[in-house]
């Protein structure tokens, strides 16, 4: 599930990257439902989910934030998209998380890929500056894209689609499991 604060662009990367045509708008909360969309790469397909965006106090129902950090709990990893165009990008990350922990430790535990959004509207350095600002926030090096350039998507995707293989198999390990050779 994609996860960030209004305009991080995310409902431009899930249209950038499957069928999905969300509604893009340069205004915070164009997106209020969550869109999902189908991401093919390589031989493989996984269904992402564009979650509406979340503001400070989002755990709290601030800007119907605790509506859409349930729909967030039902996301096996999260893609958290920061806008590279924000001044303190590690600030935005770490509020982000914040409402995470806030809302349910679990939702905090899941796996989360860190992704510096928007790099096409920077300078080569401004984007090894903010680069480095929310590594250091993140504990992670963050992925670098720009879903209207569609620059850095498909490493996204592969990046992600480890994850998705492994919940599936499990997944389906967990189902064979469940299966009793008596019932037949």
């Amino acid at each position: 599930g994609l996860v960030g604060f209004p305009n991080a662009g995310k409902s431009t990367f899930l249209a950038a990257v499957s069928g999905a045509k969300p509604k893009i708008a340069d205004y915070p909360f164009t997106t209020l439902h969550p869109n999902l969309g189908i991401a093919r790469i390589d031989d493989d397909e996984m269904l992402i989910a564009d979650i509406p965006g979340l503001i400070e106090g989002a755990h709290e129902g601030v800007g119907l934030g605790d509506r859409f950090l349930r729909h967030v709990e039902r996301c096996a990893v999260l893609l958290h998209l920061v806008d590279g165009t924000e001044e303190d990008v590690a600030g935005r990350y770490k509020a982000i998380r914040k409402e995470l922990k806030l809302y349910s430790k679990t939702l905090a535990a899941k796996h989360e890929i860190v992704v510096l959004n928007k790099v096409d509207a920077l300078l080569p350095e401004e984007v090894e500056e903010k680069a480095k600002a929310l590594q250091k926030a993140a504990r992670r090096k963050p992925l670098l894209m720009s879903g209207v350039a569609r620059t850095g998507t498909k490493e996204v995707l592969r990046k992600l689609l480890p994850y998705v293989l492994d919940l599936r198999q499990q997944r389906d390990e967990s189902a064979i499991k469940g299966f009793d050779d008596n019932d037949e």
